[in-house]
């Protein structure tokens, strides 16, 4: 049997605590929610972590047995220990996925996986969006025709200030004429990075079905797939001689 795919699902879980719209959808989290569809796949093991475990849940040991993180936040990115987002920064250029959720574009990880200030435009009126697919065949959008409709959501709009993706496999377009970059791909070190625009926390967007099967697709496409970066040394001459 093939070894399943370890996931850890972040997320600050704080909204769930005030928010009631957050609570009618996921009255468990939408942490919780996020790993039960992964767990419907015989391929994938998903667990959770929260802001508010020690260390965040993201411990030595957890990082340990993970193989692609995902992260969820919104109203709490400074209340992540730096010290924590440097532990899987370093986990992430060693070789773990990480798939960041809508509003972790403001989180301390992607940030630094950025260095830029992923800032965007952005309108929460509940409108519609389309995220149109540009990478026909790309493994995280297998599945999916050319696009799939969210009917309620919180607009995000360009410009998108991110380094320029290696790949833009979805762009998203809105009622009020913004389009955005939506599904975008980065390597960092020998780590995969996965930016996944949909997940407000007041509609219920992780139900739609092109929205899990992404996510889904996309814990695939980041697992560790080879070795770790090579560590830089000082190599005598004549080394293929010996």
């Amino acid at each position: 049997m093939a070894k399943k795919i370890r996931v850890t699902v972040w997320g600050e879980n704080a909204h769930e605590k005030v928010t009631k719209e957050t609570q009618k959808f996921y009255p468990d989290g939408m942490h919780t929610f996020i790993a039960d569809f992964l767990n419907k796949n015989d391929d994938i093991e998903a667990k959770t972590a929260v802001l508010d475990e020690p260390e965040h849940g993201l411990t030595e040991k957890a990082l340990d047995n993970t193989d692609v993180l995902t992260w969820w936040g919104h109203i709490a990115h400074g209340e992540v220990n730096d010290a924590i987002v440097q532990r899987v920064y370093e986990r992430v250029m060693s070789g773990m996925g990480i798939i960041c959720l809508h509003s972790a574009h403001f989180s301390k990880i992607f940030t630094k996986l950025m260095g830029t200030t992923c800032n965007l435009k952005w309108r929460e009126v509940g409108e519609r969006e389309v995220l149109w697919v540009t990478r026909p065949g790309h493994e995280i959008l297998r599945g999916i025709d050319d696009h799939f409709i969210i009917d309620q959501v919180e607009m995000y709009g360009e410009f998108f200030d991110i380094p320029e993706p290696d790949e833009t496999i979805l762009i998203s377009s809105f009622e009020g004429g913004e389009v955005f970059r939506s599904g975008c791909t980065w390597r960092r070190g020998a780590g995969k990075v996965f930016y996944f625009r949909p997940g407000h926390e007041t509609y219920p967007v992780f139900y739609n079905k092109g929205v899990q099967t992404v996510i889904t697709n996309a814990v695939r496409w980041a697992r560790p797939t080879g070795k770790n970066v090579s560590t830089c040394s000082n190599r005598e001459m004549g080394w293929f001689l010996k």
